[in-house]
């Protein structure tokens, strides 16, 4: 039953993954890089900001590439060149000849959706250079409509026990396509982590977030960002122990991001 719970033969990706992602950007080291890949973790989410990382990610993908899932993408994507020359440049600083999911970040933000962006996501994933495309979103009407139609292999989206919301507006979408979706901001930026006001029973551990994501079976996977090996030792044991929720801690938890959610808007302003 755990190995059902922390392993899923993705579709959309070809591969079966490990469900819990390693985000590389938040103070790993690369010697925390390669334990993460010898427990069995083969999810890698890349950042510029990791270079602390790069050296042992480049080894890895030399010692076994098809073992690893590399996803990357450029800090923005506004226009299709853009996209086309920041895949060449990844892949050549990574020192790959393709990238397994390569994504636009913040669709609305810091990139868009437009004839020329995905002509050049869909063109680099029929040449081979990338194998998957993907965005990371936070609107989550314009990804659920996305999710049913459009040429997007994988969807990044923020999911935790105090931002439920992507049950409603996503999930009943993936259906016709069966896009893969990636679960990340599980902790709330670890806003989940601290006793809100007001709530007796004990606060929610890291792992607690991931199990949530991962008990829902429209979640293929979801990110960690430990800050170093102690933290990720910690997330992966807890998740390899536990495993999913029951119906009592799928209560609490709900509960608990509720209640999270109501503090943290008392003191958001509105106009």
């Amino acid at each position: 039953m755990k190995d059902d719970f922390l392993f899923r033969d993705v579709p959309a990706l070809e591969r079966r993954v490990f469900r819990l992602g390693l985000a590389v950007n938040y103070g790993v080291e690369g010697s925390d890089l390669e334990w993460a890949l010898e427990q069995g973790m083969n999810y890698v989410f890349w950042t510029p900001h990791a270079r602390r990382v790069t050296n042992a990610l480049k080894s890895a993908m030399k010692r076994d590439r098809e073992s690893l899932i590399l996803a990357c993408g450029p800090t923005t994507g506004y226009f299709g060149g853009g996209i086309r020359r920041a895949a060449d440049r990844l892949r050549k600083e990574l020192d790959t000849d393709y990238i397994d999911v390569f994504q636009i970040f913040w669709l609305g933000r810091t990139s868009a959706w437009t004839p020329s962006t995905i002509d050049a996501l869909v063109s680099l994933r029929e040449s081979g250079v990338v194998r998957a495309i993907g965005v990371s979103i936070h609107d989550r009407k314009r990804a659920g409509m996305l999710a049913e139609d459009s040429p997007l292999d994988l969807f990044m989206v923020r999911y935790n026990a105090a931002h439920p919301g992507a049950e409603q507006d996503i999930f009943p979408h993936l259906a016709k396509r069966k896009p893969a979706v990636v679960a990340y901001t599980a902790t709330r930026w670890r806003g989940l982590l601290n006793r809100p006001k007001g709530w007796d029973g004990r606060a929610m551990t890291a792992s607690d977030c991931y199990r949530f994501c991962l008990s829902n079976a429209h979640v293929d996977l979801v990110l960690t960002g430990p800050k170093d090996r102690l933290q990720l030792q910690e997330n992966l044991h807890n998740l390899r122990e536990k495993g999913p929720l029951t119906e009592e801690e799928n209560r609490w938890i709900r509960d608990y991001g509720q209640m999270v959610h109501r503090n943290s808007s008392r003191f958001t302003f509105r106009f």
